[in-house]
């Protein structure tokens, strides 16, 4: 989604409070599975959208008309492709449609292992 004319986001909270109702429910989820998977990870706002980093960049995620998108480094998207084949992606992103159920497990896989290349035990 697009900030709002005239509104700079600064932070995630103000992100999330931006977006459209069914856009917002799904981040918010997206979020908390984020941070469950990478409980120190810093948290804050890059290329306009919520950013994770902790030894280096995680993922970032953003919400469009009809899906959010998580969107990670190509090769830590990489040994994930065979689970992820039911979902539209494209280099560094991964669709989840508003109308799917975020899927916990497969996204905090990609998370851990973003924190292990990242040399995060």
């Amino acid at each position: 989604m697009r900030k709002r004319e005239g509104m700079k986001i600064k932070a995630v909270d103000q992100y999330l409070a931006a977006q459209p109702k069914e856009a917002r429910t799904s981040l918010r989820n997206l979020r908390e599975i984020i941070l469950k998977a990478a409980p120190d990870a810093e948290e804050y706002m890059s290329y306009g959208m919520p950013g994770y980093r902790q030894n280096g960049m995680l993922c970032w995620f953003a919400g469009c008309k009809e899906h959010s998108s998580l969107y990670v480094r190509p090769n830590i998207k990489k040994p994930f492709e065979e689970k992820l084949k039911k979902y539209k992606t494209t280099k560094s992103s991964i669709h989840f449609n508003y109308k799917t159920p975020l899927q916990e497990k497969l996204i905090k896989d990609i998370i851990k292992h973003a924190l292990k290349i990242n040399g995060n035990t």
